[in-house]
Parts: C-alpha cells; structure tokens; sequence
C-alpha cells in the first residue's frame, strides 16, 4: 500500500526548511564576498592615490604657500642651504645676535632669478623646495639633543646642477641690456645656467620691495628664461624647415630659390633681413643665410592643418616638462589662414610666442638624437653634515623627433655656423649648431636678437637658447654671447 505524504506531516514540513536555509547561507556568503572585495578595491584605490600623491603632488601641495605646516617647522628648523654643482653656497640663513634670523646670497644678484628669495614670499628655488629646506634629516642623537634643549634642528640643503663659471659667463654676455640665457646638459636634462635681465639683490628684497611693486614697467622680478614670451624671429624656421622635410620627404633635398631680396605675394610682401640678395640658394642656403623670402616660398607650400600639428607635438600650446613656474608657448596658424599671415609666421614674426626655455629644450632634443630629458635644477639633497638624503637622476620626458629628424636638422644647423649667420661660433674648441633669429616686435624697427643651438666636444654637449632684447641682428648680439657661454662650459 503506497504510502500517503499526509499521513506523516513531519516528513512533510522537514523537505521545505532545508532549502531556504541553504539559500539564505549562500546569500550572506555572497555579501561577505561583495564587502571583501569592495574594501580591497577600496584599499588598493587608496593605495595608488597615495602613491600617486607622494610622487607627482606631493611638493606642491607641501609647498603651497597657504600651507601652515611650513610656518610650524620654521619655527624648529633653520633653513637649510642652496649650493652650486660644486659645492659653493648661493644662499644660506643667519643667525643674529638677537637670535633672528636672516637669509643671505653671497652672489647677489647673479642667481637672483633661479635661487630666487625668502623674503616678501618666495621665488624660485627658495620656493619650490621650501619644505626640503625645512626638512631635517640630522642624525638622531642630534635631533633628540635639540629636542630637548629647544635648540632649533638644522635643516637640510639643496645641492642644484647650477655651475657658477657659467652663470657668470652667461651673465656678463648679456651685460646691462634686458634679456635671457639658459643652458641645459641635452644629455642629462641638468640645468647648468639660468640668467634674467634686468635682476635684483634677493639681499634687499625686502627693503627695495615697494619700489620694485610701485615703480610702473619694473619688471625685474621677473624670469625671461621660463616666463618670458617672445616673438622667435628666425629660430623658428627650425620648425617651418622639419615641416617641409616632412611634407617632402623624397625630394627636399632638391629644392632651390632665387632670391631678389623680397617676395611678393598679390598684397603681402616679405623682405629679408636688410634687404640681402641671397642668389640662387638650396634649402641648406635658406637656412644657413637665414633667407625670409625662401622661408616665406616654402611656407605658401605647406599643409597648414600638419604644420600645426607638428608644432603642438614639439610643445606649442602644451605643458613643458619642467617643475617650476613658466608660460606656454603659442602658435596658432591653420588652414585658411591669409597669405599674409601665413608668410609672417613661418619667418618667425606674426602672432608665434615662444619662451627661452621652450626653445633651449628643442635645441636639446636635437642634441640628443631626438629624445628629450626632462629638465632639472636640483642634483641632490643632503643634510648638514654632507650625507646624501635625496638623489635626483636624469628622466626621459619622451622622443620628440626621430632620430632622422634630428640628424637632418643638425646638419643644417650646422651650415649655419660654417657658412651661414653663426660663423662667430667656429671654434676649435668645440663644435657648435644653432639657429640665429631677428624677431621685430613692434612697428617699429625695434627687434629681440636671438640664438637656439647646442655645442659638442666628443665629450659633453651644451644646449642654448639666448635672447636679447631691443638689440641689433641675432649674429651681433646673442651669438657672441652664446659662444662666451659655450667657452666658459668645455673649459671646465
């Protein structure tokens, strides 16, 4: 006789309890897990912000001028120093009788730019590793000593790539006019000089402070080197030249311009520099002798849309790869641009605005066979007994030409020191490439001199870029200065 389900209502009820529970275990098991992973995510999350603070943000935010924490160790620390690459001191505190304290710059205002002041704020170096310099890394003992007897801990000091010999040579080539140097180690990205003009004393700041804010167009504060914006003259054919190259790669090397010493063009008309009759010229010629109306031919020829492309991927319009304050570069001509425009632009005047620093890291990518080092000033951090806390090493930015690209440009780089507008530079020395410019830079005849390049002895490279302002052509002024400069660097 089958046996009825009802009749045992205990079997019954025991099948359906079962399943729920195992249904319910499962459900908490599967939030457990949920939660687990979620706080894993989140750990993991934390962790990469973390460590995305500590070495991209970190200095910045510690050395924000709003940030409270510095004035708190300036209270426990004194200051530590700024030396140059060898050791000589360009900045460093004081104590006074009273137990004040002073900051002082034994090279006045031969750095003032760079090393910056500690005065009525802060500029510079003095800025941007404020809070290294108010860091100490003393030895323990030392540390709980000060501790305890409420003697101030001594901080720690920057070591920077700056040579003096340099800077001086790089100074006095500008003398008394206004105007910028910058040197860089193209395969290093170590920044041996930097020099503004006008400058001041960082030891008077604070006394020549209100003068300096109140006196209408004083502008010695600031930095031509990275925040200076100028017109790049003939300099820029650099740019207008790789261009070319590019939209003519099979047959560049053919092209040939007579020149009359002008180039007309329905309304708009270029003239070359003093009116020169430059003949029958290669591209080479162009470049060497620095030939407007062939530049201004070569640029009615160009893709305008790739031109400017090209100029964004060399850092117009863009970030440059360097830590502290500086302005951008600008280039804006595109398609449809008019044919005035278009000729005033690829020579270098027009609406083009390009820093020192943009044009001495160009001048290095090409030095190094188209890869660019990021630029640093800073070569170590060591505390005041000399041991090393800190190293900084040389950082690939990213290629910024090929190797082709480069190779092509410093062989017409170098026609224009063997045969062209830079022949001041031959030396025996060294071997010098460049680019010489003329930037107008208002109706008037007024013009900036310039000069971008790089020199090499088979040992050690240097990269430059000099303007100065308000002066005669590029070949009087800037490179005579950049050769005292490249002169001062492979004597060393």
């Amino acid at each position: 006789m089958m046996k009825n389900n009802l009749d045992n209502p205990l079997e019954q009820d025991a099948q359906p309890k079962q399943k729920p529970k195992t249904k319910k275990k499962k459900s908490i098991n599967r939030r457990i897990i949920n939660v687990t992973m979620a706080f894993t995510v989140l750990f993991f999350a934390m962790l990469a912000f973390l460590v995305h603070f500590e070495y991209t943000d970190a200095d910045e935010v510690i050395n924000n001028t709003y940030n409270k924490r510095q004035n708190i160790l300036a209270q426990s620390v004194v200051r530590g120093e700024i030396h140059a690459d060898n050791g000589e001191v360009l900045a460093s505190t004081i104590t006074n009788s009273d137990g004040s304290e002073s900051r002082t710059y034994p090279y006045g205002n031969l750095f003032s730019h760079v090393v910056g002041y500690a005065t009525n704020g802060k500029s510079g170096i003095e800025l941007f590793y404020n809070f290294k310099m108010l860091t100490s890394n003393s030895g323990l003992l030392e540390l709980v000593y000060d501790d305890l007897t409420g003697k101030k801990d001594i901080g720690d000091n920057i070591i920077t790539t700056l040579n003096v010999s340099v800077q001086k040579a790089a100074s006095n080539s500008i003398g008394n006019n206004d105007g910028a140097v910058i040197a860089i180690d193209p395969d290093t990205g170590k920044i041996i000089a930097m020099v503004s003009k006008p400058d001041f004393n960082p030891n008077s700041i604070e006394d020549d402070w209100d003068y300096i804010v109140n006196s209408e167009g004083n502008t010695c504060l600031l930095n031509r080197a990275t925040n200076g914006l100028y017109p790049p003259g003939s300099t820029f054919k650099t740019f207008t030249l790789l261009e070319y190259m590019h939209e003519n790669p099979e047959s560049y090397g053919n092209y040939s311009f007579a020149c009359s010493g002008s180039l007309t063009e329905g309304d708009s008309s270029i003239k070359c520099y003093n009116g020169n009759v430059h003949g029958a010229e290669s591209l080479m010629d162009s470049f060497a002798y620095s030939c407007n109306s062939s530049f201004a031919n070569i640029g009615l020829s160009l893709k305008l849309n790739n031109f400017n492309s090209l100029c964004s991927s060399l850092l117009f319009n863009s970030e440059l790869p360097y830590d502290m304050s500086y302005s951008k570069s600008s280039f804006s001509l595109k398609s449809g641009a008019s044919t005035f425009d278009t000729m005033q632009t690829v020579i270098g005047q027009g609406k083009t605005q390009v820093s020192p620093l943009h044009l001495s890291l160009i001048a290095c990518a090409i030095a190094n066979e188209g890869t660019l080092m990021k630029p640093y000033l800073v070569d170590h951090i060591e505390n005041h007994d000399g041991k090393n806390v800190k190293q900084y090493k040389p950082k690939t930015y990213k290629e910024l030409l090929s190797k082709k690209d480069a190779k092509e440009l410093s062989e017409y780089m170098r026609a224009v020191v063997s045969y062209g507008t830079g022949t001041k530079l031959i030396s025996d020395s060294y071997e010098a490439f460049g680019k010489t410019g003329t930037a107008q830079f208002d109706s008037s005849d007024n013009s900036h001199s310039l000069f971008m390049g790089y020199a090499d002895n088979g040992t050690k490279k240097l990269a430059i870029c000099v303007v100065m302002e308000d002066m005669a052509a590029g070949s009087t002024w800037a490179v005579p200065a950049a050769r005292n400069v490249f002169d001062a660097y492979f004597s060393y």
